[in-house]
């Protein structure tokens, strides 16, 4: 079976602005947020100061179920950029999420493997993966937003995730 390498969260660590900073800070408490307009109720992602729809002003961020389908994906075995050469291979996906947008995600498998039944429409759930700037990290946990210990409130930056669900 192929072996994925993720022992923390890979790459470029985000930058936060004033549109996305109340992303990440939900992501590090566990929570997927997406915005909604108040005018015409569509959710949309990636962060915006205007509905996609409408261009309303001021989308308000709100909960997401932190679950989906499996629009797409690619198996990257190899990558001309150095912050991401040590985690290939790795699965890069687009996210439907339930309410609409979608979103751009690694799905993971169990133990750094490559997840069984990847396939296109395939049910997924989000997983919040704590990123270090140690690349040696050997926590390969990755925090489902439904625990009741939520280790990935301690790190630094977390990344929201996918994995299949059952």
């Amino acid at each position: 079976m192929l072996s994925l390498n993720m022992g923390s969260a890979p790459g470029l660590a985000p930058l936060a602005d004033g549109l996305s900073a109340a992303y990440w800070d939900a992501a590090r408490d566990g929570t997927l947020l997406i915005q909604r307009c108040a005018r015409c109720g569509r959710h949309q992602f990636y962060p915006r100061a205007h509905c996609a729809a409408c261009f309303a002003p001021d989308p308000a961020w709100v909960p997401a179920s932190g679950r989906g389908r499996l629009h797409t994906y690619t198996v990257i075995y190899r990558t001309p950029n150095a912050e991401f050469a040590a985690d290939c291979p790795y699965v890069l996906a687009i996210v439907e999420l339930d309410e609409g947008p979608r979103l751009t995600a690694r799905i993971l498998g169990e133990a750094g493997d490559l997840p069984d039944g990847l396939a296109c429409d395939a049910r997924v759930r989000v997983v919040f993966t704590p990123r270090t700037d140690d690349k040696t990290a050997s926590d390969n946990t990755a925090t489902d937003n439904t625990a009741t210990d939520n280790t990935a409130t301690d790190a630094a930056c977390v990344l929201p995730n996918f994995v299949l669900e059952a």
